[in-house]
């Protein structure tokens, strides 16, 4: 039996476990018709031309996992930047975990999917937005059909979250191979602003096929700051995708840090639906060995006065593949848009491969709009000029590579998160780059 005829027959065992009067129950229902139809992306689709999941789905997944391993803090605190006082949603295995979470009612809702996919006092918020933003490819539609846990954030008018929210997602290999599924919603309304960490970890070698979905709000004058840390083990793979719905004035920003994983891709979608809104998305990606990270990017101007800023920048070794498609729409509607997309490659070595694809798809007439692309090598003459000043070779490769993609991150908003990233990016670089941290 292959994944997408077990996933078919586990459905049916999934709606005997859920709440069938919900009004969520149709749109499972609507969501699974559409991956019985549609099934897994190959490289026949557009969009997937550079990336084949049939080495993924060979597994034999579990679709339901087991209840949880026995987890304490001490286990997992590397993986938490606890360096900071935060809200923290923690799941194992798929299940939420109350002893190393810390959620708060202070004003704001951090709760979980579950709880509000079933409980009245959630049913307006959940009418109002699950399911309105993200699109119905078949990958999405599968978590759509099986969603039953994940994040639940709801921030109300004119609220100023005081602490960061950490949302980790961590898979102990209790069974020998397993597929997760987790849903997210995050509602921030007017003139309020969140900042969010998200991670996916697994615990041991196991495989691990993680298909995460996650949909955003920003209504009027809100402002959004989003990090995904991604630096798991070389079994994992995960298929990440966002979707971001704004409205007037509102900033969201979305950093991906992708260090890590099997395979990686990452859909990463904003609608801007109002005039004067601000979208950002950054990323940094450096890889080796035979891992491969995919960015999908789309940004939709729909109405006027908009800005969007895309950089994203990165460094492949050995076999490792990289792939970036990019494309910005503006709407003939959506004049006075400034939209400028930007990425840029550093090959370490002759069998890494990147596949760049940056598109713009202009209907207006006045407007400020660009793209680029750049792969390369490090510049040769740079590092003689820092080998002339007596830095060794690996340490001026390191800080060549740093100077590199420093730019993103000094946009990162969260110092202990930049900290983090720069540790990171040092391991993955193998040397201990002497900045002060």
């Amino acid at each position: 039996m292959d994944l997408k005829e077990k996933l078919v027959s586990s459905f049916m065992a999934f709606e005997n476990k859920v709440d069938v009067d919900t009004p969520v129950h149709a749109i499972r229902s609507d969501a699974f018709k559409i991956f019985e139809t549609t099934g897994f992306p190959s490289k026949r689709d557009e969009n997937w031309k550079y990336t084949s999941l049939n080495s993924v789905l060979k597994q034999d997944y579990s679709v339901f996992p087991k209840q949880e391993n026995a987890i304490e803090f001490g286990d997992v605190k590397s993986y938490l930047i606890h360096e900071i006082d935060a809200y923290k949603i923690i799941f194992i295995d798929g299940k939420y975990s109350s002893h190393l979470s810390q959620t708060t009612h202070d004003g704001i809702d951090v709760c979980l999917m579950s709880s509000a996919l079933n409980k009245p006092k959630y049913r307006l918020v959940i009418e109002n937005y699950f399911n309105k933003v993200a699109e119905k490819d078949g990958l999405t539609s599968l978590n759509t059909a099986f969603s039953s846990e994940g994040a639940y954030i709801h921030i109300p008018k004119n609220k100023l979250v005081n602490k960061p929210i950490q949302i980790i997602h961590f898979s102990t290999g209790s069974e020998e191979a397993v597929m997760l599924q987790p849903r997210n919603l995050i509602v921030v309304d007017e003139n309020s602003h969140v900042q969010i960490i998200e991670r996916h970890q697994s615990l041991t070698d196991n495989p691990v096929l993680t298909n995460s979905v996650t949909e955003i709000f920003a209504n009027k004058r809100a402002i959004v700051d989003y990090y995904k840390l991604q630096n798991d083990n070389e079994n994992a793979s995960l298929i990440d995708s966002t979707y971001v719905n704004q409205k007037q004035e509102s900033h969201v920003s979305v950093h991906t840090f992708s260090f890590g994983g099997k395979l990686t891709r990452n859909n990463l979608h904003f609608y801007q639906n109002g005039e004067r809104i601000d979208s950002t998305l950054n990323g940094i990606t450096i890889i080796g060995k035979k891992q491969h990270v995919d960015h999908n990017t789309l940004v939709h101007h729909i109405e006027p006065n908009c800005e969007s800023h895309q950089d994203y920048k990165g460094i492949f070794n050995d076999n490792s593949t990289g792939v970036f498609n990019g494309k910005v729409v503006v709407n003939k509607e959506a004049q006075k848009t400034n939209a400028f997309q930007s990425n840029n490659n550093i090959l370490l070595s002759d069998k890494a491969t990147i596949n760049s694809k940056p598109q713009l798809e202009i209907f207006a007439d006045d407007v400020k709009c660009s793209h680029g692309c750049t792969i390369g090598q490090l510049d040769e003459s740079a590092m003689f000029y820092l080998r002339s000043r007596g830095i060794p070779a690996k340490e001026a490769k390191a800080l060549l590579m740093y100077a590199f993609s420093n730019n993103v991150l000094d946009s990162v908003k969260i110092p202990e998160v930049k900290t983090r990233i720069t540790k990171i990016i040092a391991e993955k670089l193998g040397v201990n780059l002497g900045f002060d941290l």
